[in-house]
């Protein structure tokens, strides 16, 4: 049985192929995974099922990540969840902005490998 049954990585990604390619990855590990496109839709999720780790693109509609992150941790409730950026904006100062708020990685999609990304979620949650 595997050791992040139960464990709930929330997706936040608006490429509906990106965020398949990463389900398909986290479920085959045994994460329960839930599925977003926007920060609207994260905020309505998390009120829900409050996730274990939420990875999160920048670029999205309606509710972009990085006002997304500003809500998430001015929230007494949701301050302290996990949170990786998956983004494909690399510029130095897409990464300061988000730095201010905690976040255990900042990787870039194009140039990382799924198999690398679900090792660093099984890494971070394994110390659960």
């Amino acid at each position: 049985m595997s050791t992040y049954v139960g464990k709930t990585v929330l997706v936040a990604e608006d490429d509906a192929f990106i965020s398949k390619v990463y389900g398909l990855a986290l479920k085959k590990e045994g994460f329960d995974v839930v599925f977003v496109r926007d920060g609207v839709e994260a905020l309505q999720a998390i009120e829900k099922k409050m996730p274990d780790l939420i990875l999160l693109d920048l670029v999205m509609p309606n509710m972009d990540g990085f006002v997304f992150l500003e809500k998430l941790r001015s929230n007494p409730a949701t301050a302290n969840i996990k949170v990786m950026i998956l983004s494909n904006l690399g510029q130095e100062s897409d990464i300061e902005s988000v730095s201010q708020y905690n976040v255990l990685d900042y990787i870039i999609k194009s140039n990382t490998h799924i198999k690398e990304i679900v090792e660093k979620i099984q890494s971070i949650l394994a110390k659960d």
